[in-house]
């Protein structure tokens, strides 16, 4: 496998919530969703939790091949859910939870996985470029953040708007007519985007966190075909170098409201023979 990855932190100093690795014919990509320095429940954290799912998910795919994406992830929930319960408030309504992506190489084909806001990019040798997402979190924001996107970004007032956004949406997560996410819950796994493509029909695979999407789904500042290309010449730490300095020149989020001025970024760029 050739396969080249950088994750970087919101801030220097910061923890890094994202988690991403690669295996024999497979990787995983996982965002954890949490409120630095907020209550939790979990005496472990964000970081924690979504290192600890990506590393027995990732194990589980590679080492039973045959076992469907969403079973394996279902599984390995399961697991962390039995490593933590005993000492962690799995139940609090900020308890930690992660968007997922996973994909792997058997038989010919290309299976994945996507849970959450992150993105699977697939390259096809064709020149086309298709992009995998699951939309439902971020629709239901959309439904939710209008009072927060009129204010200055880190501004007191964006601050005190913005948690009162995230009660709103962790009152819609898991739940039919809201969005899905990795958490306690093993059966959130049902409700993954999978399918399957011909390996031999592309020419890389990439996951990536929102916070390396940004470049496209929220500064339109590049495509996806632009995205691949600075993926293939220069790799991943320059696509998030990119956002960095788009980040930079709106701190206040004036052209492009979001919750954060930076936010944890991750691309694992994945090259096919």
């Amino acid at each position: 496998m050739k396969v080249a990855l950088d994750s970087q932190s919101a801030e220097p100093g910061r923890e890094n919530e994202d988690f991403a690795a690669a295996a024999s014919q497979a990787a995983v990509l996982l965002d954890g969703a949490g409120v630095s320095g907020a209550e939790t429940g979990c005496t472990h954290g964000v970081a924690w939790f979504s290192s600890t799912l990506g590393g027995l998910l990732l194990s589980t795919i590679t080492a039973e091949p045959a076992r469907p994406l969403a079973r394996c992830l279902a599984d390995s929930i399961r697991t962390v859910r039995c490593l933590h319960e005993d000492s962690c408030d799995l139940v609090h309504r900020a308890s930690p939870t992660s968007t997922v992506v996973a994909v792997r190489a058997h038989g010919g084909a290309l299976e994945y996985l996507v849970l959450g806001d992150s993105s699977l990019l697939l390259d096809d040798k064709a020149g086309g470029a298709t992009v995998i997402t699951d939309s439902r979190l971020n629709e239901a924001g959309k439904r939710l953040r209008g009072p927060l996107d009129v204010l200055p970004t880190g501004s007191p007032e964006h601050v005190a708007a913005l948690a009162e956004y995230r009660d709103a949406l962790t009152g819609l997560r898991n739940l039919p007519g809201g969005f899905w996410i990795a958490g306690p819950d093993p059966q959130a796994a049902e409700h993954a985007l999978t399918g399957v493509v011909p390996v031999g029909s592309l020419a890389s695979v990439t996951l990536l966190s929102d916070g390396a999407t940004r470049l496209v789904d929220r500064f339109e500042l590049a495509d996806w075909r632009e995205v691949l290309a600075v993926l293939g010449s220069s790799g991943p730490a320059d696509l998030i170098r990119r956002v960095r300095e788009a980040e930079a020149g709106d701190t206040e989020g004036r052209r492009w409201p979001r919750g954060k001025t930076h936010d944890d970024a991750t691309a694992l760029h994945w090259v096919l023979p």
